[in-house]
């Protein structure tokens, strides 16, 4: 079917957009973007997947808007999970079309991705879908005296909700949540209804009871940062649920993918579920940076358990003697199995042996009598005397001890498992290689890679969620944002800045003269300070002649007192800062730089905490956090490097970059927190068409910040800010400078007035 005469297809596409064979006029003026999207996102199977699965929505009958959503939607929900979800999701779509549940199809495709990016795995979104097919099967009926049906109530306000719901609970607190309302309003529609759409009190009650444990999804960037800091590595983590799994559960383990963990963990033992995360963590990553892969086919499965047995308890004592503070956290997670709790005559007593010795490894102070585990346990602890050992050793070591301590009762069916299972430690698929043809298992990291796109360098993003002033609600989760250290370029650049307005830098210094607080207070009992303290150093003489150690605390320095502020100066970097300033040859970028210069030497002079940042943006995926200036640094040629290697590209959300800055404003303790925006225009973004959105979102910004006693004031080189500027910062809180050549003299100004 041909597109509508108002709207031209590109030729490059237009094979595909007849293989489409849309006739909705919405979807032919979207549709351009939303290739060029999927071409960045998308495989060239991913792509024509996406287009057959859109032909199906477009010709259920259910009008463009499952089709719109799916199209725009899908390509980042598949940067998410993978492009092997889609059969499962239309799948799932399509059971909903053949009942009586179609109406539920646009609020399961506008949720889906809030939900992808809660779960982000294949298995978890598997188990997700599993779980919705359930509530509608459940809750879909016939009418009494009719042949008719009617559909779920609950299951179009499940969607309206789950992206709320997997926020606050992980899968399996969400399936007993489901359970719950299925169970007890199954046949009352309307309460039904109102549970699955959080409106009765019951329904908040019991998933506030469902609320527990330590949630992957809320403290990845924390361990992220630990994995970073301690291990120096940076993959990154793929949640699996343990809620379907109930005859073996799943248990860590990693491979070319990433890091695969629980999605949630509960404090047991008087360790906390973020310690539990950290234990696996610091387990997997010393078997990646010590662990040499071998070859398992000359051993048999009882020797192949007790070299893994082995190999675990020396990643954990090698991790203990580089961070002994772990030694609590693996101690209390490690079980102390009873030496007499396995009967040999009724019993296979080979994995309880093994956890004896695996406690007795790490556990110096284990109270174990058996010859053989004291032995074997000094033996290893002889191998590790000098270093870490290898692999090879180690498996050498638990080879002997089986050899030792082998029974003919290992081979009987029943297996003692109290006390042997230790929660923290991965399933060492990562230490084995197989060569002979036709084994089930195969070289893991070979045989499992992913292509991997590009990613910004620096620290993981954090999510931000949007104001849409449309529906009046958040957009949870919505804005990436990546932040990093600026790079550095030469800063000379800067000092001949400072020089070319050094008449300038003349004036200001008299108005800090006025502003710098005049109060001291002294600081004695330094080993170095500005002055001789001679009440300590005459105690200290009288000492030293006396024959006592003397206190070398003799100087004393000040501090001022009486100006307690912290500000952070965020300057948008959008393209926009490239173009010449009016009258002159300089670009807004120039004089921008030139500006935030001489604010920083006036700050620096003042004392003041001060930091800079700088931000833009590529669409809501991507917006981009540059740190320039932290608040322990003084002005010196690292921040002068970062100030002189500014660059201005893409566009301005400007709503995520104040989030940001407000959260590092947040934790600076001050009488008063300014945050500072350098701005040349209003916010806008690529992926936006509509302006309002924009504003609104960031006015929602400084009004969160502003909670928070944050005051914001911007600092616009817009002539027509006076449109938008007010509504966003309020009356009064923002400054226009029309005469973007003033703006080194101006900038410096408006921060002493509004500090003085």
């Amino acid at each position: 079917m041909n597109a509508p005469a108002t709207v031209e297809i590109p030729c490059a596409i237009r094979p595909l957009w007849e293989r489409l064979d849309s006739g909705f006029p919405l979807v032919a003026e979207v549709f351009p973007e939303c290739m060029e999207e999927a071409s960045r996102r998308l495989s060239p199977a991913g792509i024509e997947n996406w287009i057959d699965s859109a032909r199906f929505l477009g010709k259920m009958g259910l009008g463009p808007e499952p089709i719109l959503i799916f199209l725009e939607k899908w390509p980042a929900i598949a940067a998410n999970l993978g492009e092997g979800a889609l059969p499962a999701v239309m799948d799932f779509v399509k059971a909903m079309w053949k009942s009586p549940n179609g109406k539920a199809i646009v609020p399961f495709l506008q949720s889906l991705p809030a939900v992808a990016r809660r779960l982000h795995s294949q298995a978890q979104i598997k188990d997700y879908l599993s779980l919705c097919r359930d509530l509608m099967a459940r809750t879909t009926g016939s009418i009494h005296g009719t042949h008719d049906t009617f559909p779920s109530p609950g299951l179009p306000e499940f969607f309206g909700q789950a992206h709320f719901l997997l926020q606050e609970l992980p899968i399996q607190g969400l399936q007993k949540w489901v359970d719950y309302g299925i169970r007890n309003y199954g046949n009352h529609p309307e309460r039904q209804a109102e549970y699955f759409a959080l409106r009765s009190a019951d329904s908040r009650a019991v998933m506030q009871r469902e609320r527990r444990g330590t949630l992957l999804v809320d403290h990845e960037r924390l361990l992220d940062l630990y994995l970073r800091g301690l291990w120096e590595d940076d993959d990154h983590f793929i949640p699996y649920s343990t809620a379907f799994d109930e005859i073996r559960k799943p248990v860590p383990y990693y491979d070319g993918l990433g890091i695969r963990l629980p999605d949630v963990q509960h404090d047991a033992d008087g360790i906390s579920g973020i310690d539990r995360y950290r234990a696996m963590l610091a387990h997997i990553a010393a078997h990646r940076r010590w662990t040499s892969p071998i070859i398992a086919d000359n051993y048999s499965p009882f020797q192949r358990m007790a070299i893994e047995f082995f190999e675990d308890a020396r990643m954990e004592f090698l991790a203990m003697r580089e961070y002994p503070g772990l030694g609590r956290i693996f101690l209390a997670l490690h079980p102390t199995p009873a030496e007499d709790a396995c009967d040999p005559e009724i019993e296979s007593c080979l994995r309880h042996r093994l956890a004896l010795i695996s406690r007795a490894i790490i556990d110096p102070g284990h109270l174990y009598r058996d010859p053989d585990i004291i032995e074997f346990a000094t033996r290893f602890h002889a191998l590790l005397k000098d270093g870490a050992s290898t692999t090879r050793e180690t498996a050498d070591l638990a080879l002997s001890f089986v050899a030792r301590t082998r029974r003919q009762s290992d081979q009987l069916a029943k297996i003692h498992f109290k006390d042997t299972v230790i929660p923290y430690r991965d399933d060492n698929r990562h230490m084995w290689r197989y060569i002979e043809e036709g084994d089930e298992e195969e070289l893991f990291e070979e045989k499992r890679k992913a292509e991997v796109t590009e990613e910004i360098k620096g620290l993981p993003p954090r999510h931000y969620p949007e104001w849409e002033y449309t529906s009046n609600s958040y957009r949870p989760d919505w804005v990436s944002v990546y932040e990093c250290l600026h790079p550095a370029g030469d800063a000379a650049a800067i000092d001949r800045i400072l020089a070319r307005h050094a008449g300038l830098a003349k004036q200001l210094e008299r108005l800090l003269d006025l502003l710098k607080p005049q109060e001291k207070v002294r600081i004695r009992y330094q080993e170095e300070g500005t002055d001789l303290d001679l009440d300590i150093a005459l105690r200290s003489f009288i000492d030293l002649k006396s024959g006592t150690m003397p206190d070398m605390r003799i100087n004393m320095s000040h501090r001022t007192d009486g100006r307690d502020i912290a500000v952070l100066l965020l300057i948008d970097l959008s393209e926009s800062l490239n173009e010449p300033a009016a009258g002159g040859e300089q670009t807004v970028l120039e004089l921008s730089r030139e500006a935030v210069s001489l604010l920083a030497w006036a700050i620096d002079r003042l004392g003041d905490r001060f930091a800079i940042a700088g931000f833009n943006s590529n669409t809501r995926h991507e917006v981009r956090y540059f740190h320039i200036k932290g608040y322990g640094e003084r002005l010196d040629e690292a921040v002068k490097g970062r100030l002189a290697a500014m660059e201005a590209a893409y566009s301005t959300r400007m709503g995520a970059a104040i989030r940001h800055a407000g959260h590092y404003l947040k934790a600076q303790k001050a009488d008063k927190r300014l945050l500072l925006v350098l701005t040349d225009g209003e916010p806008s973004d690529i992926d936006v068409n509509d302006k309002r959105l924009l504003i609104d979102d960031t006015r929602k910004a400084v009004q969160e910040i502003d909670r928070h006693g944050i005051y914001t004031h911007c600092i616009t080189l817009d002539p027509q800010a006076g449109a938008y500027a007010g509504e966003i910062f309020g009356p009064g809180r923002f400054s226009v400078v029309d005469r973007i050549e003033r703006l080194p003299e101006r900038l410096p100004q408006l921060f002493m007035a509004l500090t003085k």
